[in-house]
């Protein structure tokens, strides 16, 4: 699996799709590798002749792990976020956008698509608006700008994504915790094929899934707080995709991205959740491609 240095650390990535085609970099959210992006999003993309490249974010997957700083405990951390006070985690949303331009560096990138999804569209965010002249175009995919007043999570999928695999270190435990995830947080108009899930899922903790790091970017996410008046100044040209049903991060949220970014356009999927159906990637990567041509 290549490796790069990127940003102090080292990023396990992929890359497909024609080496001659825009780059298109895809940014995967909470705590999940790129193993997590749907193969067919991922190959409708490199069809429509786009050179994908997907990574591991830091503290997932085959990527660093960041165990050291200082770090408010989880609880305080959410009611002290609600509130709009300080949050002290081991690294910022800023940091992983870092990570994303050290590894456009490593591949000799100058100039990228940028496709986040949930936090990785938290992070895509924050890399066009403060990296502009490295991103060509954005697509914030089920994410938000941070306000608390527009994304309030269902408490079942809150629940759902706080708790921890019952045995974190066994593949097949890992599975199961994915598998009940996904069916909380997951489309129940789309629901896939169960088979299917599992096998996603095993590749997904095969990967690498480690739930202390997925505390310590949820700390990333809250330490940012409220970011709607640097969503604001995005001017790259800026594509919001969000699901009518999404329990985890509202629509709601999406449309105030829409709403805040300059120009941007809106697409609303109707029975889509926090989740890719199988039934709407065509639609999505359809979108995508348009968007960035």
């Amino acid at each position: 699996m290549p490796t790069v240095k990127a940003n102090g650390i080292t990023l396990a990535y992929e890359t497909g799709g024609p080496a001659a085609g825009p780059p298109l970099v895809l940014v995967m959210g909470l705590g999940m590798p790129l193993a997590f992006w749907p193969d067919a999003f991922v190959e409708g993309l490199e069809r429509a002749g786009y050179r994908v490249v997907r990574f591991d974010n830091r503290d997932s997957g085959l990527s660093s792990r960041i165990a050291d700083g200082p770090h408010t405990p989880m609880p305080v951390a959410m009611a002290r976020s609600i509130l709009g006070l300080e949050v002290t985690a081991p690294y910022t949303l800023a940091d992983m956008a870092k990570d994303v331009t050290g590894l456009m560096d490593a591949l000799a990138i100058e100039r990228a698509h940028v496709v986040g999804a949930s936090l990785g569209g938290m992070v895509a965010q924050v890399l066009a608006a403060r990296w502009p002249k490295r991103v060509a175009s954005l697509v914030s995919i089920m994410s938000g700008s941070g306000n608390p007043y527009v994304s309030f999570a269902r408490p079942q999928a809150l629940s759902a994504i706080l708790h921890k695999p019952e045995r974190p270190d066994e593949v097949d435990s890992i599975t199961d915790y994915l598998v009940h995830v996904m069916g909380v947080i997951g489309s129940s108009r789309h629901r896939p094929d169960p088979a299917r899930l599992r096998a996603h899922c095993e590749r997904v903790a095969r990967r690498g899934y480690d739930h202390r790091g997925i505390a310590r970017q949820l700390l990333a996410v809250l330490a940012a707080g409220d970011r709607r008046a640097e969503v604001e100044s995005i001017r790259v040209p800026t594509l919001v995709i969000h699901g009518t049903d999404d329990p985890l991060i509202p629509r709601s949220a999406g449309r105030e991205v829409a709403r805040l970014v300059p120009g941007a356009k809106l697409l609303e999927l109707d029975g889509m959740a926090h989740d890719l159906p199988d039934e709407l990637i065509p639609e999505v990567v359809a979108a995508i491609a348009s968007h960035c041509r």
